[in-house]
């Protein structure tokens, strides 16, 4: 049809929709396991699985016409690809063999190293050695252009991995310099790990990429083989800034600090939370706030991710599917941009995205499927998403292969693909059966996108969170106004602050919203369930689902039973305290002491009446200490006795 259109664009209503187009499917798949692969092999191995990969697939483009010619072309083009991905997988894996570093971080090698940052730097997760708390420790990835070491100066480009230990008196100030963050050229403030404004960033802290430092350390090899990074760096104390930032780090960095700096006043939740959803800067969030969005699997929105340049891009260009029609929507032709100047526009709004927001797997995958989407709009091409999905993964992992081992970008391209795929076909499902549209497209977009990503989540958590869909579906509806609004005082904050930090307030609300969400759906005392982790625990559940999902299907005809289901899972999230005793017998009736497993010892729980209790020691995990606290019904707590140090303590269960 549009093929055969007069104009060069199209018709002027090109069909949009119709059968899924899956010939770039296949391509993309043997690309990314070709990728995954390649990354583990010997370098030789590698280049003869390429060779025979790319022999294969040139051998059946010479008989296709002996068979079906769509069958052996599609098999030849997968070949091809898969070859291509695992030559230039190959190549990147040996940048981390190239040089002097990987030898001298086997012998665990003092070094003087010149480094440019590659990405940003990020607070390690506090944890406990023995009965005393670790040094403070900052991680940043960077690119290795000089190391000396035993006596000898060699220029290499191998990306390493730092690790810096910072001790920071309290109150300490470090002071500015040409590659630190802009809130520390105002001598502005961070959050700290409770959520408020701690001292200004630390030396590490306040690197944006692309600056270049000097540092000494101690090099030892990678945790893993497969890591991008050839070896690790370990130093004490600060770097020595040897080169500024870019101009485009420098102004994506302001911006980001004025978003910070707008957030100030908002309350705590929103504070921690608003600059995370915008902008990807999560330093704000307190381990008690993760663990409810990590509960509530609205882990996604705790970052930025693909989902909040689409909302940028559908404000700026209104649906794909009508953005070549007379009735376009969006911002653009309401202030009359013609329609390539629109996609054009787009294209550099997409680009300005990813160097604010950093490229995440999440944002480069949405960066690539608008980009490929947005020059279908410019060009009047045939807009199919799920073509664009295979073309941008297809593209990524060849750009760059590490991303073919990432989970983030697995979460995204299977939440996306679901979306594409089984999320129409679930809403016009609760449609017939007489949900109200906009309802039955939220909740099949919300199951789609939790039946595929479930199964790897719980490779990563070793559990299953049974409010997801409900908390998603609540959490959705304030997404979209916090995302817009924040993107109007990241924008704003550099020429008008009061007018930023009235967007943020305005944003406040609605994100607020969503962290109550978050809280509420976790403080069920059936949020969530054990499973075993791995991928072993992934498969199970992913057969589990559907299984679920093929009985569903015979069971939506007889509402007696799906009342039943709907009640079972009631209990089991809201479990009444005589249910679980019933069927676990725990806690014991009348019980007074009770040890609780909380990961490196005991904490002790001797009960106080009408739900308080006296605790003793803590652990150093507080999921462990407060679940346990939570099973026993303990609400408050009398007295809490330290007989040693611990760094974490438990959350609060009052």
């Amino acid at each position: 049809m549009h093929a055969a259109a007069a104009s060069p664009l199209g018709a002027s209503n090109p069909h949009q929709d119709g059968p899924g187009d899956l010939r770039l499917v296949p391509p993309a798949l043997a690309a990314w396991l070709a990728s995954a692969v390649a990354l583990g092999m010997p370098g030789r191995v590698a280049v003869w699985c390429a060779v025979a990969a790319a022999a294969l697939g040139v051998l059946l483009l010479m008989v296709r016409r002996r068979r079906p010619a769509g069958l052996v072309a599609a098999a030849a083009t997968a070949l091809l690809c898969a070859s291509a991905a695992t030559a230039v997988a190959a190549l990147h894996a040996a940048d981390r063999h190239r040089g002097p570093l990987p030898a001298l971080a086997a012998v665990h090698a003092h070094a003087v190293v010149e480094l440019t940052i590659t990405g940003d730097p990020r607070q390690a997760r506090p944890h406990v050695r023995g009965a005393a708390r670790a040094p403070d420790a900052v991680i940043v990835e960077a690119e290795a252009d000089r190391v000396t070491a035993l006596g000898a100066t060699t220029a290499i480009r191998t990306p390493v991995l730092v690790i810096a230990e910072t001790s920071p008196p309290p109150g300490a100030h470090s002071g500015a310099h040409p590659g630190a963050h802009p809130d520390a050229h105002r001598g502005g403030s961070v959050p700290g790990g409770d959520g408020t404004s701690a001292a200004a960033p630390g030396p590490w802290l306040g690197l944006l990429p692309s600056t270049r430092v000097t540092v000494a350390g101690r090099l030892s090899p990678p945790a893993r083989s497969g890591d991008r990074s050839a070896a690790v760096l370990s130093v004490h104390g600060p770097p020595r800034i040897t080169g500024p930032p870019t101009a485009t780090q420098r102004f994506a960095g302001r911006l980001r600090a004025g978003l910070r700096a707008a957030t100030d006043r908002l309350p705590s939740d929103a504070r921690a939370l608003l600059p995370g959803l915008v902008v990807g800067d999560t330093s704000r969030l307190t381990p008690e706030l993760r663990e409810a969005f990590r509960a509530t699997d609205l882990t996604h929105l705790t970052a930025v991710s693909g989902s909040n340049l689409t909302i940028v891009l559908l404000l700026l260009i209104g649906p794909p599917g009508i953005a070549i029609r007379t009735e376009r929507r969006g911002l653009a032709p309401r202030i009359g941009i013609p329609l390539r100047t629109t996609a054009v526009l787009g294209g550099l709004l997409t680009v300005g995205f990813v160097i604010v927001c950093r490229p995440d797997p999440s944002v480069l995958r949405a960066a690539a499927c608008g980009l490929i989407t947005l020059l279908a709009i410019g060009t009047g091409r045939r807009r199919a998403l799920l073509p664009a999905l295979a073309a941008a993964v297809l593209l990524l992992v060849l750009y760059d292969p590490w991303l073919a081992g990432s989970y983030g970008f697995l979460l995204s391209v299977l939440a996306t693909g679901a979306l594409l795929t089984i999320s129409p076909r679930w809403s016009e499902a609760l449609r017939r059966r007489r949900v109200p549209p906009r309802l039955a497209e939220a909740l099949g977009a919300a199951g789609a996108a939790q039946a595929v990503c479930a199964p790897v989540i719980v490779v990563l958590a070793s559990q299953v969170s049974l409010v997801a869909i409900p908390c998603n579906l609540l959490a959705e509806l304030a997404v979209g106004p916090a995302t817009v609004l924040g993107f109007g005082a990241l924008a704003a904050a550099p020429f008008a602050m009061p007018a930023a930090e009235g967007l943020a307030w305005l944003a406040g609300w609605p994100t607020g919203w969503i962290a109550a969400v978050a809280r509420r759906g976790a403080a069920l005392p059936g949020a969530g369930v054990d499973w075993p982790g791995g991928w072993g625990g992934g498969l199970l559940l992913a057969v589990l689902t559907v299984a679920v999902v093929t009985l569903g299907r015979r069971l939506a005809h007889r509402p007696w039973l799906c009342v039943a289901a709907a009640l079972l899972l009631l209990l089991a999230l809201l479990r009444p305290v005589p249910l679980p005793r019933a069927i676990t017998g725990w806690p014991p009736p009348g019980w007074r002491l009770v040890m609780c497993d909380v990961g490196q010892g005991d904490s002790l729980v001797l009960a106080g009446g009408d739900g308080s209790a006296v605790v003793i020691d803590a652990g150093p995990e507080p999921v462990l200490a407060d679940r346990c606290l939570r099973s026993l019904g303990v609400t408050s707590i009398a007295l809490l006795i330290l007989t040693h140090f611990f760094f974490l303590l438990f959350k609060s269960v009052s």
